[in-house]
């Protein structure tokens, strides 16, 4: 008796547990693209490489140019070729413009107020009209390049300054620590109108609480455990809420005592600067900006300007010192354009086409954020003639993408001519490029990111030779884990100036 209840009744739980099991039921539902078999619970975690762009370009030589993965119970899809990324980022758009958050970027957004990572819908529209036409707008950009020029070339007179001390002279420098105290300068003053640093480098007591916000962020965000992809393991993971929680707190008592100096000085003078937070300030009615939105696009700003500039000029100069025939070339075409009496600005950038496709092969070979940043579908959709159900996240892979021999020709090679033989955009309109996305979720600062970047190769080549010691051979090419993808080991090279000694020194301007 006993065991005819118990059978139907294990039968039954089965079932259930089957049903909810969410790996199962997709695939009794759906005809989802191939992919690794996951496991209970972990899914494909334990599958999964650290350095995950490689992996998923190594997954689609075996399952396909589209396939499934599990973090968890969380179905995720990988599209891997220019075609799917088509039909991901233009012909299902409307259907794949949200975003998927996990539980420490929740946070950090409240809950989506910002614009990276808000959802499409209301919100984001009205965020991102204001993004394009008055934060990134063309007169803003252009009242904003004083500040960059002053950065670019006060990081130019601190290589310099530091290439001639008796024991640097001839030694190698890490290129990465000025690339990021630029960017670090740079962005802060676009977005909080404060340099933080003075001209000995020394940070004053707001640019040490905001140097500690920016590398905890880094740290938080490189320690990845498994109660991001399994909710309900959280409960063990105590000390990483409350680290959260430290972060989320003092980011934002940074962020509302630089509102109120800014308030209080707008009160006091009358007058604004162009900088983003006072154009927030100015543009708060106008928009409905919540305080949690105002402080949610400062963070953007920040993070989405500091790593990507970076990263993309670091392996520019890597990639520069393994090519001597592109450096000469590019060396070349700055002394017949701008000379070596005078300094580069952004304004000979259109006269300098050769500068332009260094640029845009770097942007190719080495997209900053190779997965792009997350879709997710808002609704049941097909891609590739698989389905993808509502609530995947869907992935597109750059770097795969800019590696695929059908649509480059000998992709791995470093060779900025294939963009003289052939004009391809990079704003979103050809999708065997994309680093700046595309559609909905296209970056709005993609032609900030894009000046900025071409300035400062042009400067780094145009004032220096690059070497390193040793060999090119020894040279670490490989990425460092992360959703963003910087040189696993930072590059070491010797500058050698190449220009007369009064072009060194620092073109400073106040804040405009």
């Amino acid at each position: 008796m006993a065991a005819a209840i118990l059978l139907p009744l294990a039968v039954a739980l089965l079932a259930v547990f089957l049903l909810a099991y969410k790996p199962f039921r997709h695939r009794l539902l759906y005809k989802l693209p191939p992919g690794p078999r996951p496991l209970p619970i972990v899914g494909n975690l334990y599958d999964v490489k650290p350095l995950l762009v490689r992996c998923f370009t190594d997954w689609s030589r075996i399952y396909g140019p589209i396939f499934s993965v599990y973090r968890g119970s969380h179905l995720s899809v990988v599209v891997n070729t220019a075609a799917l990324a088509k039909e991901v980022l233009k012909d299902n758009d409307h259907l794949l413009a949200d975003r998927n958050r996990t539980p420490q970027i929740n946070k950090f957004s409240k809950g989506g107020k910002d614009l990276i990572w808000a959802d499409y819908g209301p919100h984001y529209v009205k965020v991102r009209k204001l993004c394009t036409l008055e934060l990134f707008s063309a007169k803003r950009i252009d009242g904003l390049r004083p500040i960059r020029e002053d950065e670019v070339t006060a990081m130019v007179e601190s290589i310099y300054k530091d290439s001639l001390k008796p024991e640097k002279k001839g030694e190698e420098v890490v290129v990465r620590e000025y690339l990021g105290m630029m960017a670090f300068l740079h962005i802060t003053r676009l977005s909080f109108g404060k340099r933080f640093v003075d001209s000995d480098g020394v940070y004053d007591a707001q640019g040490e609480e905001l140097k500690w916000i920016l590398n905890n962020s880094i740290k938080l965000g490189m320690r990845k455990s498994w109660s991001e992809f399994i909710p309900w393991l959280r409960f063990l993971f105590k000390d990483e809420e409350e680290a959260l929680q430290e972060h989320d707190s003092r980011g934002g008592r940074f962020t509302k005592l630089i509102l109120e100096e800014h308030a209080a000085a707008r009160r006091k003078t009358g007058s604004t600067k162009n900088h983003f937070v006072d154009a927030l300030l100015t543009l708060r009615k106008d928009y409905d900006l919540g305080e949690d939105t105002i402080i949610g696009l400062l963070w953007d700003m920040i993070s989405a300007g500091m790593d990507t500039t970076t990263i993309t000029v670091e392996w520019a100069v890597a990639e520069l010192i393994r090519n001597p025939r592109v450096l000469r070339k590019v060396q070349q075409e700055l002394d017949g354009v701008v000379g070596r009496d005078r300094l580069m600005t952004e304004a000979d950038i259109p006269n300098l086409p050769y500068l332009r496709c260094v640029a845009k092969e770097c942007f190719r070979l080495h997209p900053p954020t190779p997965l792009m940043l997350p879709h997710k579908a808002s609704a049941d959709v097909k891609i590739g003639g698989y389905d993808v159900p509502k609530g995947t996240t869907v992935s597109v892979n750059a770097w795969a993408i800019a590696r695929d021999p059908a649509i480059w020709k000998e992709p791995l090679e470093f060779r900025p001519e294939r963009f003289e033989e052939e004009d391809v955009d990079m704003k979103g309109t050809d999708f065997r490029l994309v680093p700046f996305g595309s559609g909905r979720r296209l970056c709005p600062g993609a032609q900030l990111g894009i000046n900025l970047v071409t300035s400062m190769i042009g400067h780094l080549v145009h004032h220096f030779d690059w070497s390193v010691k040793g060999g090119v051979e020894g040279m670490d090419m490989m990425e460092q884990p992360g959703t963003v993808t910087y040189m696993r080991t930072p590059l070491r090279a010797v500058p050698v100036a190449r220009l007369p000694e009064h072009l060194y020194r620092r073109i400073a301007v106040g804040n405009v």
